[in-house]
């Protein structure tokens, strides 16, 4: 298999290469460093399956799986598996609706990266189990934007200011996302959110 890495951890990426030298099922291994050397090596190079962080830092300006969707439709052919430490219900949720081939935590150990590469190169996908998570009903653009704000700490009457939206409307915004993730109140909804994957964790 020739794989490719796209992850702004030098470190991580330097190290994965050396725990995967050993490994015969591995022809080539690749990193990309920013997104110009992502599409370079995928002119000039057969690569089977892309590895991606969800967090590419100074990589993109785009996350991981907003990068995994551009690709599923401009090289088709390649297998898409998101290695990451953001092991969220919502990531999750979104990688499969893209068509993502995998999803896998980066605390996996050599032996079970490689085993889960093979799983995906024979045409197989491979996500964690969901751990009898509960299903929760998806949140619209607005109600993700205000749960962002109120992460940071923002007061209504600012929030609702900044969206150019009455705070009455923002109220119902809100009644709506306790329904959804089922709490009664702003902290609840934001820890909720931290833990479901809505409110992008602290870098």
């Amino acid at each position: 298999m020739n794989i490719l890495l796209v992850d702004d951890h030098k470190l991580f990426a330097k190290s994965l290469s050396v725990a995967l030298e050993d490994y015969s099922e591995i022809e080539q291994f690749y990193i990309a460093q920013n997104i110009t050397d992502l599409e370079k090596i995928l002119c000039v190079k057969n690569i089977d399956i892309i590895l991606l962080d969800i967090n590419l830092g100074s990589l993109s300006d785009a996350d991981g799986l907003a990068v995994a969707s551009n690709l599923r439709h401009s090289h088709p052919s390649v297998k898409l598996i998101i290695l990451t430490g953001y092991d969220l219900p919502v990531y999750r949720r979104e990688a499969r609706k893209i068509g993502v081939n995998g999803f896998l935590n980066k605390s996996i150990s050599p032996d079970d990266l490689i085993a889960s590469l093979m799983h995906v190169y024979h045409g197989n996908t491979c996500f964690p189990p969901e751990k009898n998570e509960l299903i929760i009903e998806d949140l619209t653009a607005m109600e993700k934007t205000i749960l962002q704000q109120l992460g940071t700490g923002k007061k209504r009457k600012t929030i609702a200011a900044e969206l150019y939206i009455s705070e009455r409307t923002l109220s119902n915004h809100l009644q709506h996302i306790y329904e959804k993730l089922g709490v009664s109140s702003s902290v609840e909804a934001v820890t909720k959110a931290l833990q479901l994957g809505y409110i992008p964790p602290l870098c």
